[in-house]
Order: C-alpha cells, then structure tokens, then sequence
C-alpha cells in the first residue's frame, strides 16, 4: 500500500493512553540548494507527552531513510531494534511526564508530500514547502501523528544564505542563517508547517476592532510580475471582515501569510497562519472572471479553516466532511453575501460546479454516507471526494435553510467558544445548533449524514378547468443505490423554495416563491387559490437541498425553448445542471443535449457557466455519444466554438472561453491552419490575444493531431523556459499519435518513478487523448497489468494519479468491464484501489448506457 497505515483503533488507544505537551523542532535545511535526487537534511525533535500507565509500550511514527539516535527519558534505545514499518516503539513509559529526542535523516520529495522540493529553471534556485495532511508530518520530523494529540511546536531551522523561512508563528530575524521561531499554540501536527527558499514577498495588514493581522503573500521571483497581491488582499480583507462578525471569534493566529507554492497537489492548505496555496493560481496570462473567482473561493476557504479546523479540529478523520464543507459553505456565503464582494452570484457558481461534482460522486459505487466510516488512514486518503467536500457542503447549506442563517452562526458561535485549541465530533457541533434553533438536529444528521444516495423530487400537478392550479405536491423519490453501494436507498427532509416563472417580453421572470419543508413520498404544496399556472414551475429554486430535480412536462417544454431566458442566473444554471445530469443518466441523448447547448449558450451571461457547458458538452461527445454519429457531433460542436469565437466581443472573457473551446476540439485541416496561424501570427482573430498559456493550448492540440512536432514543442519551450513550460511542453510531447509517443509517456509514468509530482499528471494528461482510442487501446492490457505493483511501490499522490488517469476510460466496451472485473477478482488490491478502480469502471458503465441512449435516438 501507498505510506504506512495507521488505523483508528491504534489512534484511540495511543490517545487514551498519551498527551502531547510541546515538540521542538530542529531542522538543518542548510544543503537544500546542493540537494540533488534522494537528498536528505538532518532532523531532530524533542517531544515532552505524559503517559497514563507506568510501563506502558505506544510509538511515535516517523518516514525516514535513517534514524540515527532515540533517547527516550535519557536511555539510548537502538534504532536498529525500535524502528521499524515507519514506527518507532517506545516501551517502558514513565507514568506522567516523558521526553522522547529522534535524531534521523529525512528525505526531500518531489510528489508535494513532506517537505517537497522544486528547483525553478528560471533561477535554478531551489524552493522547499511541506504538505502534512493526512498523514506526512512524519516525513520531517517524528511525530504522533492524529489530529486529535494537539501540542505545541516550536521549529528552528538552519537554511541557506539570502532563503526566507515562513512557518506557524512570525518568522524572526536569523542569526547566522538560523531562523528560531516563536512556539505556536497548540494545533494539530498537519497543519504545523514551513516554507522556505528565495521567495519574493509583500505585506500589508488587516485592521479591525483596534487589532492589526500582519498579512503576507509569497510567491518564486520569476512569477513576481504576474503576483496581483492588492486583489489577493482585498479577498482576504474581505474575508477577515465577513468571518469576524459572523464568528465571533478573534482571529486566532499571531499573522496570516499565503505562499503560492510550485507542484502542489491540491488547490492549498489550511497550515495555521501560513496557508500554501498552488501557484497556477498566480496568473501568467489572461483568464476568465470564473479563474478569479474560482481563486477567490479558495483564499476564503483556507481562511474559514483557520477557525473550523485549526481552532476547534476534528477528533478523527470520519469528521473530515465537516473541516472541508464548513470552510466549503461559508467560503461560499462570503462570496455570496460580503459587502463589496465581486461574486454575489457564487452560489450559481456552487450549484454549476460543486453540486454537479457531488451528484456524480453519489452516484458511483464508491458513494458513502456524508459521515463515512474511517477506519485508517487509507479510508481516509480516497475520501477527499465529491462527498466530503460538495455534497457535504450542500447539505449544510440546506441545514442552514433548515434551522435559519443566524441560528446557524449563533450555533457556531458558541462552539468555538466552548471548544477553542480542543478536538470535537460532530455531536459538539450539532447540540450547540440544536440550542440556538430548537431544532432535534439528531434525526436530520441521522437521515442526511448517515446514509447515502441522492432522493429524486419530482412535481405532481392537476389543473382546474380554468387552468388554475388545483393541487400541487412534490412526490420524493429514493432510487435504488448504485451495484456495490453499501446502505439502503431513504427518503429524506428536505427545505425547498419553489419558484414560479412566467415569459415576460422573452425573459423568464420569477414571479412567486413558496418555501417549505418536503418530508416523505408526497409532500402537499399550499398554492394560493386561483393562481394561474406559471410556464414554469422550478423545484429546488435558490438551491436550499441537495435532490435531483424533475420538470413536469410543460415547464421542461418552455425550458428547452428558453433555458438561456432565465432573467437570474441560478435558475439557469440549475436547468443546466438538470440537463446534464439527464444526459449522464441516458434519460436525454447527447445529440439533444448539444442542441440545449448550442440553442441557449449564446444567452448566457455567466461565464463560469458556459465554460462548464464547453467542458460537459465535450465530455458527452466524446464518451457519451453513440460511435457512429459521435464524429458527426464533434464537427457540429467545433464549428459552433468557431462560429461564437468569431462573433465574440474582442477583448471579452466569452471570446477567451471560446477560444480555448475551439483549441481543445479543432479537427479539420482548415480549423487546424486556423490554430497554427494563430500561434505563428499570420492569423488574427480581433481582440483575442494569443498569450503563453494559450499559444500552449495551440501547441498542445496541433502535437495531438499530428501537426506539431518535437522541434514545434521545442521551440515553444524555448519561449517559456519556465516550470509551467515544462509541464506544457511534456504533456504535448505525450500527446503525439504516434505509437513511439506513447510508450515514451507509459514508460516514463509507469515503469519509472523519476518524474515530479506535477510533470507526472502533464504526461497523463497528454498521453489520454479522445482522438486516439486505437492508439491507446493495447495499454488496457498493460494497465491491469502494472496497477497493482505501482500502488504498493509509489506514494499516495503518485499512486493515485496513475490508478484514475491510465485507466482505459476511453475504451467503452463490454470487454473492458470484463477486463476490470477479472482483475477485481484476482489481483487482491488495497481497499483504497479497489474504490478508485471500481469508480473508473462505473464510469465506463455509464457511458456504455449514455451511447445506447443516444444512438436510440438517432
């Protein structure tokens, strides 16, 4: 298995027996320059914890090359004999105060777990950031490592000449190049961190109730020019402002600095005080609104965490959910309702992106109660998932229509007051909101989070003879869960708007709301007598409850006609996301979806909507639609990207999106000289500037078609000598369609391990094109193949992207279901890749099922 395993019932019993009271931190960083594949720096930590028992044996646990010396309360203890599997025992404890010292060499990565190291091409300058959660603290120093024995932590660190160090606490001045940092309060091991190398800087403040939070943003010199701290601060101020008064709570770290750090596997980190963040998000050409927004949300996320997470954190993993969707939720809010924010239609945004990434996560047979069981730290590693962060988020967006916004944060109030620097469970969470709100929260959490699948709320309507509406009811559905789900399907309370639209002048308008509670298989409506029936009656309007919404046959009439009508853009984008959701399902063809599309697009205004319609529509083409008109709805799609490309304001975010459309699906000889004119500058295209990121959108189609070759990808990496380069230009040289290409890509990904973290997903994401299933088609052999000895060879993040990238997704056939489920039931892999390769599988199901559909259709 990826890592070394740690179960919950191990972590329960070492915290029944320990507390943690301080670690010191000793860190000799001062060859990270020099260090090449494979370098290690000292380590050395010194733990002070308390014991229960006398005599009694637990384990401190530590991922190192080398341990040099244990000293367990001043006896010598043999490395040789104590450590082991990634553990080192510790036996014969004192009762009451212990002190444990570990001198080891640790290693630096290059998978962005640990203390991870890059070295810019730019400046050949090496930069160091550490990434803990889940379970890598370990990789640096020794450590307890569960989130529930908090401590403090005190970090000295010895870094090369003219380097920055960035931890917890403010960082001090050096003494010759030693940095002794401030101790922290007490927090969680993976959320301690430190940064560190040449970065370039800026700092401001935030100014509230006659305090000052020292603010800081970081980033590698070579993208200091493209660095847009006053934006970034705004957001952030913004939010300081917003979390403040809704928490009543101080913030409670000493400053607040976020490092835009390179080959980050996530989108950032909640580390106290020093939040990482990837540095894609510092933008080096132009992007849509959307990008700014979609920055903007996790900036506000880390902050939330800062509060909910690292303040009060969980006890154990199973209430990982509750970190991620509260910061998720009020993130969310913030843009939504913040004075002067530039996003007040985020949760159009959330229902577009979030929630459809949930109802294709609880759909799998992976789905999983909200609450899910963890019983180790493999569990734990493959649920940062749908579930846990959108679904999760949508259902306490729906808790807070339940018991009312300000009961909600008056709840939340009073828990991070009572539990502030402590661990909680759910229950703490749920006893103060049921204070604050007089609701019995207990048969709520149990049918929400306790269960899984999604509930169907369709509408039943009669009308009068004078078509008035007689009665209304919505009628709940519970669908049977996916093959392999654990659970039973349930029906549930949901608290829904239901919004009433007429047509008026074109525009559909809402013009009635009616709110309330829907519980069991038919829930009565109380329409006011004599009210005409709307053109449109829209179930879930405003977004309050995670369902699947169903049209009545009118309504989905008028709303095919005039989706794009909509004069608010929530409506809008919950039929979009109704009609993809339909479309996955096989319920509507792919060629009737690309006709919804192509016939409301041009209508909407909300960017990041139609790039989501540019991603799904591509996405159905290529997977969902039947083989035999597949290639007749490709060249209709990419004539309509070019067609809105040319009619686009110059200049427009619409014009970029639909730019980077028409890159991702050109085909014809003349649309292909068309991208190639544009990269060279004999074509233009009014307004749209042909930048570094997209002249490597250029590039990277024209290597996939077979019109660009290596010295065309040369010579682009010679313009952008830069990280981001390298990335682009590996994944165009993957690629390629030639059968030379792609076994270059396989081998590099699969039979070695060199490759960096962030250059390993390029290749993957160039090696996995559409265009080339026949190319592809034999390395579904070689993946079942390999699969198994790479996950028990490589590390999580590493494992992970080669388990869900290779996989054979693009070949949907019987014989590749056959394939996985031959290999399910003879290769005996981990819990965690039997999940992500049984997922793959459930996608390929369904895109069999979505082809039957569509080409019942034809």
């Amino acid at each position: 298995m990826p890592g070394t395993n740690l179960t919950r019932d191990e972590a329960q019993r070492r915290a029944r027996l320990l507390s943690v009271d301080a670690y010191e931190i000793d860190l000799d960083l001062s060859g990270a320059q020099e260090a090449g594949e494979g370098g290690t720096y000292r380590s050395v930590t010194t733990v002070r914890f308390d014991a229960a028992e006398a005599g009694a044996e637990s384990f401190i646990d530590l991922v190192a090359p080398t341990v040099h010396e244990v000293v367990l309360n001043g006896a010598s203890l043999d490395p040789g004999t104590v450590f082991r599997d990634s553990r080192i025992a510790l036996p014969g404890l004192l009762a009451g105060r212990n002190e444990l010292k570990v001198v080891a060499d640790c290693a630096y990565t290059n998978t962005g777990e640990g203390l991870h190291r890059f070295v810019d091409p730019v400046d050949q300058q090496a930069y160091l950031y550490t990434q803990f959660e889940v379970p890598d603290a370990r990789r640096v120093f020794a450590s307890f490592e569960q989130p529930d024995l908090k401590a403090t932590f005190t970090f000295t660190v010895k870094a090369p000449e003219g380097w920055t160090v960035i931890s917890n606490s403010p960082a001090p001045e050096p003494r010759d190049n030693v940095w002794r940092f401030e101790t922290t309060q007490r927090i969680s091991t993976y959320i301690t961190a430190l940064i560190a190398g040449p970065y370039h800087s800026v700092h401001s403040t935030w100014e509230g109730e006659g305090r000052s939070v020292p603010l800081g943003i970081y980033c590698r010199p070579s993208l200091a020019e493209y660095l847009d701290a006053d934006a970034i601060f705004e957001v952030t101020r913004q939010g300081f402002d917003w979390f403040e008064e809704k928490f009543d709570y101080a913030y409670p770290f000493a400053k607040y600095d976020q490092l835009f750090v390179p080959e980050f596997n996530a989108g950032a980190m909640e580390n106290a005080g020093a939040v990482t963040i990837r540095d894609q998000y510092v933008f080096r050409s132009k992007v849509t609104d959307a990008a700014y927004e979609a920055r903007a949300e996790t900036i506000l996320h880390e902050l939330a965490h800062m509060w909910f997470g690292d303040l009060v954190t969980m006890e154990w993993w199973n209430d990982l959910w509750l970190n991620e969707s509260f910061a998720t939720y009020t993130s969310i809010a913030c843009q939504a309702h913040a004075p002067g924010s530039r996003w007040p239609h985020a949760w159009t945004t959330f229902a577009n992106s979030m929630k459809t990434w949930a109802y294709r996560q609880d759909q799998l047979p992976s789905t999983h109660p909200i609450m899910a069981e963890i019983r180790d730290l493999d569990d734990v590693l493959v649920n940062f998932d749908g579930i846990t962060y959108a679904k999760g988020a949508s259902v306490l967006k729906q808790l807070v229509a339940y018991v009312g916004m300000d009961e909600f944060f008056q709840g939340v109030q009073a828990y991070f007051k009572a539990h502030a620097f402590k661990n909680t469970r759910l229950s703490d969470l749920l006893g103060a909101l049921e204070e604050t709100s007089g609701r019995d929260l207990k048969t709520w959490s149990k049918a929400w989070l306790e269960t899984a699948g999604i509930n169907i709320l369709r509408p039943e309507l009669q009308l009068a003879e004078d078509g008035t509406i007689a009665s209304f009811a919505v009628r709940q559905e519970a669908p049977a869960l996916p093959a392999g789900a654990k659970g039973e399907p349930v029906l549930r309370p949901h608290r829904i708007a239901i919004g009433c639209y007429d047509l008026k002048d074109g525009k559909l308008v809402r013009t009635n709301r009616i709110e309330l509670d829907v519980d069991g298989e038919r829930t009565e409506v109380p329409f006011p007598e004599n009210t005409p029936r709307p053109a449109v009656i829209l179930l879930n309007d405003d977004d309050l409850s995670y369902a699947k919404v169903r049209l009545d046959e009118d309504s989905l009439r008028v709303v095919t006609e005039h989706l794009g009508d909509f004069t608010e853009s929530l409506p809008r984008a919950l039929s979009w996301a109704s009609a993809w959701d339909m479309t996955r399902d096989g319920e509507l063809p792919t060629r009737e979806y690309l006709e919804l599309v192509l016939s409301g697009i041009t209508k909407e205004s909300d960017i990041g909507v139609v790039q989501s319609l540019h991603r799904q529509v591509k996405l159905a083409l290529d997977l969902y639609a039947a083989p035999a008109w597949r290639e007749t709805g490709l060249a209709k799609w990419t004539e309509a990207t070019l067609e809105q490309l040319r009619a686009a304001a110059p200049g427009s975010d619409h014009q970029l999106a639909w730019a980077r459309a028409f890159a991702a699906a050109a085909r014809t000889d003349a649309q292909l000289d068309l991208l190639q004119g544009l990269l060279d500058g004999t074509q233009e295209i009014s307004g749209l500037a042909v930048d570094t990121e997209l002249r490597w959108a250029l590039v990277e189609r024209l290597a996939a078609t077979g019109r660009a070759d290596e010295k065309t990808i040369e010579a682009e990496l010679e313009r952008d000598r830069t990280s981001a380069g390298q990335r682009h230009a590996a994944a165009a040289r993957a690629s390629r369609p030639t059968a030379e290409a792609k076994a270059e890509a396989w081998a590099s990904v699969v039979e070695s391990d060199k490759l960096p973290n962030a250059v390993q997903e390029a290749v993957i994401g160039g090696f996995v094109q559409t265009d080339q299933r026949e190319l592809l088609a034999p390395y579904a052999q070689k993946y079942f193949a390999a699969v198994k000895d790479v996950w028990d060879s490589r590390s999580h993040e590493m494992a992970q992207q080669i388990a869900v990238g290779m996989y054979p997704s693009l070949q949907v056939s019987e014989a590749t279901l056959e394939a996985t489920d031959a290999w399910l039931a003879s290769a005996e892999p981990s819990a965690a890749l039997r999940r992500l390769v049984t997922e793959s599988r459930s996608g390929v199901e369904r895109a069999l099922k979505a082809q039957r559909a569509d080409g019942a259709a034809a």
